[in-house]
């Protein structure tokens, strides 16, 4: 009988493993009340209170727990201790809920608790791992001497994080960094926060995570990372380091570490094995402290290739046949996060040969590349993006990249520059590629100068990549498929989609991501539309005509190619 089917059974006021014990005849209902408010009081777990008042021995409980909720049962003495796995779940919700992790397969988390009724638990856990819990019941005893080690272990780490001063050097021979070290020594030189930053950074690279967050709030302080486009909580370090930790990140990314009341934004680096990686830092200040925010920035990504973003091949012809124009605009569109960045570097590694002559202007720069020449913004010194397009000018360009455009001034430079001689290429924050036209009209742009140097416009979406390793075939019902955007020519029966599983390797059934995009080339009818001031929906109709998938429509072509699920095509393109 499941768990909730059981706890259903209208038998007593009484709830959880109380419950379940008077229903099996174990133990008396006054006597399951009494222990039942003892336990209040006490506030600790009915379990434990049972077991300490020897209503019942440890082994006897779980037998009756198994048998009563047909969950297996293990015992512990028969498990190495040292073999279990150790960081899935956080020591504090372990200490919190007495409970242990045995194992993990697929996207399955195997958890060794006392009281398998325990829903609140189930729910933390799962939100914390992105794992469905389940429950394999132990012996109380033996399972608190495994909860009690772990406890001691984390206590002496997080112990040491908050109260140990160790003094840090400074490599910088800059010497107004050499008198800041000087001023505050002592407030964020801490050998183990120094060592708990390191272990974050090396841990985020190996889980393949794009950001890291450090979140303080009033009564706790968590890191989560992004992994694969999805947040998830890593550990919860005490809420004492949170100044010590974000004056650590904020000294090695040049950071003013006094000023505590704006955002600031900084970069750093760390060698990781045989290759460098730059972090993008950002900081917030929030009610309990300073949010701090540490996106990872891998240059070897804008070396993939194009083949590797997910491009198909009609998609990558049209948009090879716009860069290596002589000149003319090429905008890169879609929401923060969609991997913008990534496709223009590779572009413009494509385009970096000895003989070409590339600047690019970025707020700020996120990937260094040898033989482009980058540009950071700095509004307090006067140097926006309008500014630097000005100096580019003068700079004898072949190509220019603006990292966004985000006014009249810049894009009416940037046009300028696209019309007389430069191929440019930049971004937009469009939904797709039609309404990318008419945001340009919308801020002031003239639909002549539109139609004579935009080439080509982008649209795309990250989806999450299935995991090769455990993706099975999925029966979708032909109705919910046609509701996706297949039509009955296309569903033929010589392909199969498929569906997360879960595995070791994998993240829920998904490693790494892949792109979705609507490459869109502006053709003489497109240009015909613009010149008359038409709308997005005309655009939009001309493209379809052209040949041009939306971006729901390339959603499913990785669908039908096993890339990925029906599901993350809908969620990610839900237009």
């Amino acid at each position: 009988m499941a768990v909730d089917t059981f706890l259903d059974a209208p038998q007593t006021n009484l709830a959880g493993v109380a419950r379940i014990l008077v229903r099996a005849g174990r133990i008396e209902p006054k006597q399951a009340e009494d222990l039942t408010k003892t336990a209040h009081d006490k506030r600790i777990p009915f379990v434990a209170q049972l077991i300490e008042t020897g209503t019942m021995k440890p082994l006897a409980l779980a037998h009756a727990l198994s048998n009563a909720l047909a969950v297996p049962l293990l015992d512990l003495d028969a498990v190495d201790a040292k073999s279990l796995p150790q960081g899935i779940i956080d020591a504090k919700l372990i200490a919190q809920y007495r409970v242990y992790p045995l194992g993990k397969r697929g996207g399955r988390l195997f958890i060794a608790c006392a009281d398998p009724t325990d829903q609140e638990a189930v729910e933390r856990i799962k939100f914390a791992t992105q794992l469905a819990p389940e429950w394999i019941v132990v012996e109380y005893d033996k399972l608190m001497r495994l909860v009690n080690d772990q406890s001691t272990s984390a206590k002496e780490t997080m112990e040491a994080l908050a109260t140990s001063d160790f003094e840090f050097e400074v490599t910088d021979e800059d010497p107004a960094a050499q008198q800041e070290k000087q001023e505050t020594t002592s407030e964020v030189e801490d050998a183990p926060v120094v060592k708990f930053l390191h272990k974050m950074l090396i841990d985020a690279i190996n889980m393949r995570a794009s950001d890291l967050h450090f979140e303080p709030y009033e009564f706790n302080y968590r890191v989560r990372f992004r992994i694969d486009g999805e947040l998830r909580e890593i550990t919860q370090p005490p809420i004492a380091i949170k100044e010590k930790l974000a004056s650590r990140i904020k000294v090695i990314s040049r950071l003013d570490i006094s000023e505590k009341r704006v955002p600031q934004d900084g970069r750093m680096k760390l060698k990781f094995g045989s290759k460098s990686i730059d972090f993008r830092v950002s900081t917030l200040p929030t009610l309990y402290g300073e949010k701090i925010v540490i996106r990872i920035l891998d240059p070897s990504s804008a070396r993939l290739g194009i083949e590797a973003l997910g491009y198909e091949p009609a998609e990558k012809e049209r948009l090879m046949t716009a860069i290596v124009r002589p000149y003319g605009m090429v905008l890169v569109t879609g929401p923060t996060g969609s991997g913008k960045t990534v496709s223009l570097y590779t572009c413009l590694n494509m385009l970096n040969q000895p003989g070409v002559n590339i600047s690019t202007v970025e707020d700020p720069a996120e990937i260094n590349m040898p033989g482009v020449n980058q540009v950071n913004v700095n509004d307090k010194a006067g140097l926006n993006f309008a500014a630097a397009l000005k100096s580019f000018l003068r700079q004898d360009p072949d190509v220019i990249m603006v990292g966004e455009i985000r006014d009249l001034e810049t894009a009416d430079i940037a046009i300028k520059a696209a019309q007389t001689g430069h191929m440019v290429l930049s971004t937009l924050h469009t939904n797709d590629a039609p309404t990318t036209l008419t945001r340009l009209q919308n801020m002031g742009v003239a639909p002549f100068n539109i139609a004579s140097s935009i080439l080509l416009i982008t649209a795309q979406r990250l989806a999450r990549r299935l995991c090769e390793s455990c993706k099975v075939p999925a029966d979708y019902p032909r109705a919910s498929l046609l509701r996706a955007g297949y039509t009955e020519e296309d569903l033929d029966d010589t392909w199969r989609p498929y569906r997360a599983v879960g595995c070791s390797s994998c993240n829920n059934g998904y490693r790494g991501r892949v792109g979705i995009y609507q490459v869109m080339p502006i053709t003489e009818k497109m240009q015909q539309i613009i010149l008359a001031q038409g709308n997005a929906p005309d655009i939009a109709q001309c493209a379809k005509e052209d040949g041009v998938r939306d971006l729901r429509q390339s959603g499913l072509v990785k669908v039908r190619l096993g890339v990925t699920t029906l599901e993350e095509v809908i969620s990610c393109t839900n237009e």
